[in-house]
Parts: structure tokens; sequence; C-alpha cells
């Protein structure tokens, strides 16, 4: 996708895609009726799927609903989300894990109304011990009493399974799957990872479908978010993810 595709529901906002995404938000919120969700983990079972795309436009539609929203960069060896923005990546969350520091020096504020970025920061050797660190629980939970919506761009789970801990911590996770490109085994792994940790998973996006589709599919960007109450009673109102049930 292109770096404009990144923003699109900020850059063209009346688009059907756009639309779409607020959709995916309302679902989200849709979720929180019993218990609030203010951090969501976004990974993928492989790297390309377009998890830092998802990540970018659900945040800016929470920060259109008036949410205060912060998106986390914590894929520290493949970071994305500082270059569709053209921003520093000097400071920000590997060096506040490494140094302890105060993370809110490095938060970018000023790309549009309610929209916060926490970049990843230089690339450090053996990542994953943040994951699993003190420093890591402390800095999500801070950045939650400072949001109201704090979305983290994961790595994918296959490549670094630690991201199923980074799961633990927060209130819902997202996984993006790739049409075409994943392999159904892979992302029946990448659901199993997050299953064995007792990971709240929100659903499904199955990105880069093609333009034909049909069923019960809320189409955005090229992608379809699997809802719940479809091909099932309303009263049942637990996901039924058609993805792993091939």
């Amino acid at each position: 996708m292109s770096e404009r595709g990144y923003m699109l529901t900020y850059t063209d906002p009346k688009s059907p895609i756009a639309e779409s995404y607020r959709t995916l938000r309302r679902n989200i919120q849709f979720c929180s009726v019993d218990k609030p969700i203010k951090t969501i983990v976004v990974t993928s079972a492989g790297p390309g799927e377009g998890k830092t795309t998802t990540t970018m436009n659900l945040g800016i539609a929470f920060a259109q609903s008036g949410s205060k929203v912060l998106v986390m960069d914590a894929d520290l060896r493949r970071p994305m989300v500082h270059q569709p923005l053209d921003l520093p990546n000097k400071c920000g969350m590997s060096k506040i894990l490494a140094h302890h520091e105060d993370y809110i020096e490095s938060v970018t504020t000023e790309i549009m109304e309610n929209f916060s970025v926490l970049t990843s920061g230089p690339t450090i050797q053996n990542p994953s011990e943040y994951f699993t660190s003190n420093a890591m629980r402390n800095l999500i939970e801070s950045a939650k009493q400072d949001f109201d919506i704090v979305l983290i761009d994961a790595p994918p789970i296959e490549v670094v399974t630690d991201v199923a801990i980074l799961a633990t911590i927060a209130d819902g996770t997202i996984l993006v799957t790739a049409s075409g490109q994943v392999k159904i085994a892979a992302a029946q792994r990448a659901k199993e990872i997050l299953q064995r940790v007792n990971a709240n998973i929100l659903g499904v996006v199955l990105n880069k479908v093609s333009g034909k589709t049909s069923g019960n599919k809320n189409k955005y960007n090229n992608c379809y978010y699997y809802d719940e109450e479809h091909d099932e009673k309303k009263e049942n109102k637990k996901k039924k993810w058609k993805l792993f049930n091939r």
C-alpha cells in the first residue's frame, strides 16, 4: 500500500474505505460494553500482511470519534510507523525501555487532533527480552492512564513469539492476515499461540482480498473484518472467525 494508504481514513474520510475502518472501530467499541478495552495489540502471522496499515487507520478512526489515541510501534526489529508520517526515529520505545525514560517526552502529538505516536526508536539487539520486562508492562500501564485508546503495532507473532506476552498485558488483540499470502496453517498457529496465553482475541482482519466478495463481510481497504453474529444466532455473542474454520 502507498504511504497515502496508511493515513487514508484521515486524507479521505468520506471514502467507503474510511467508513469501513469506522465500522471496525464500532465493532471494537461494542466489545467494550461489559469490560473497557483501552489497549489493543495488532499483530499478524508473518510480515507484510498489513498490520501497520490497520493500526494507523484504526487509530485515526478512534481519534476522529473524539478518543485520545496513542499508537505505539513495538516492532523493534522492523519498525514502520514512523515512515508514512516522516517522523524521526532517534527516540522512542527502545530507548525508553533500555534507559527507563519518561515515555511522554518521546510522544509526537502534532499529527492530528487526538492522535499521538510513540515510534520504536533505534533497533536494538535481543529486543525479545524487553517484551517480557517490567519496563514494558509499566510503559503500557502508564499509556493506558494517559490515553483513551492505545494501539500497539507488534511484530508478527510467528517471528517473535514473545508478542504473546504483550497480548496478555493488553485488553485485546487483533490478528491481521493477508489473503493469498498467509497460509491457513500459519494463521491457525498464530491464533493458537494467542489462545495458549488466554489472550482476548477481538477479531481477525483479512487483508488484501480481491474486490469481489459475497456474504456478511465488511470491506475496507481491500480488507475484510469477520464480524460476530453472522452464521450464528444473535444470542450467541462469541466470535466465530470463518478463517479458522475452513
